[in-house]
């Protein structure tokens, strides 16, 4: 077994532990812990009892392995794998009983830096729904045995994707964003969760999507299951404080790119 299809498997059996507690969690009743960058951006109490979960499990099975949360940050290992991991992505669909949240965890070769990683592994679990999306570099992505592909052509115009930052002071430019692209658009669509945004691109269940500002547990196992599907991934503005992740089938990948560097 190749490396990356060992550290798939692991990805998705701790990806479903960690779903199934946050799940839980969430019948239970959610309680806040606390805000972090601004009021709109909550964490809660489950958010850092899941990451505590996964950190505990990908050590009892690599114990020399890096690791990056969203909610404890960066632990350099020894191996030069390092797990990219966003314990609930969707916090606030989650905190206001949206289903439309995830755990997602990715495995690096490299240190938690995007520009300078490679990933090897992917799983992002939407336990409210049932669903697990897993890739492995080299061997394709997946959801219930099924080889997953982006959407070729689009006659009837692209199902876009996008999201928001937290930062009321950025909405402005993000609105500014979607006036640019929507004459390429069928529709759009904003979910709330950066992970379940790109599964449902490496799915077909979206053509394209767009957001600035996400921070490497939000993309790190989408934008693999992403490339895995036969899909295109890019950021522009990588110099900028909020740069912009392209992600979609190569022909709406093009598009939006085109249109989102076009000058003005």
């Amino acid at each position: 077994m190749t490396l990356s299809l060992e550290l798939s498997e692991l990805a998705t059996e701790i990806a479903r532990e960690a779903g199934e507690l946050a799940r839980r969690r969430r019948d239970e009743g959610v309680r806040l812990a606390a805000t972090k960058s601004t009021l709109a951006d909550i964490v809660t109490e489950a958010d850092r009892e899941v990451e505590a979960l996964i950190r505990d499990r990908i050590r009892e099975a690599r114990a020399g392995d890096g690791f990056l949360g969203e909610e404890t940050g960066a632990e350099l290992g020894e191996s030069g794998i390092t797990w990219v991991v966003d314990p609930i992505d969707g916090t606030v669909n989650y905190a206001y009983g949206i289903p439309a949240y995830n755990v997602s965890i990715a495995a690096v070769s490299g240190n938690p830096e995007p520009e300078s990683w490679e990933a090897l592994a992917a799983a992002v679990n939407a336990p409210a729904v049932g669903e697990i999306f897993t890739a492995a570099l080299g061997h394709g992505a997946w959801l219930a045995g099924n080889r997953l592909a982006v959407t070729g052509e689009t006659p009837a115009g692209a199902l876009l994707a996008t999201g928001f930052g937290y930062d009321p002071a950025t909405h402005a430019d993000d609105l500014a964003t979607v006036s640019r692209v929507m004459p390429m658009a069928r529709d759009l669509r904003r979910m709330g969760a950066a992970a379940l945004d790109l599964a449902y691109v490496a799915a077909g269940r979206i053509d394209g999507y767009f957001e600035r500002g996400l921070r490497p547990w939000d993309h790190a196992a989408g934008e693999l299951l992403v490339r895995e599907a036969g899909g295109a991934v890019s950021w522009i503005d990588s110099s900028a404080t909020r740069p912009m992740l392209i992600a979609g089938g190569r022909e709406v990948h093009a598009k939006l790119h085109a249109i989102l560097t076009e000058k003005r």
